[in-house]
């Protein structure tokens, strides 16, 4: 039986990944609550169209300039949930595909 040496590069590609992801979400979670703090209240495909429509332009009006990146639909609805979640978002009563800030 023979142990390996730890893999400290494979470490570091994941860190720097795990960064990368961090950085898309935190992103993308920015532009949704811009959005919705404009529109008030939103259909969440609607929500989501504009979203990934900023994320191609590569920013969102004046104080959020990034650079563009792709992103799904997928991505999108993760944030969704985690902003619901966490209490930034709610669902607007009788109509839950309504989003409000």
């Amino acid at each position: 039986l023979r142990l390996l040496p730890q893999q400290t590069q494979l470490r570091a590609e994941t860190a720097a990944a795990t960064g990368a992801f961090e950085r898309k979400r935190n992103v993308l979670c920015c532009l949704i609550t811009r959005i919705l703090k404009a529109e008030k209240r939103l259909h969440v495909d609607n929500l989501v169209f504009r979203v990934m429509d900023a994320c191609q332009k590569g920013g969102s009006g004046p104080g959020l300039q990034f650079l563009s990146f792709c992103c799904h639909s997928v991505d999108v609805l993760s944030c969704v949930l985690r902003l619901l979640s966490q209490g930034y978002l709610r669902r607007q009563p009788g109509r839950p595909q309504v989003l409000e800030y």
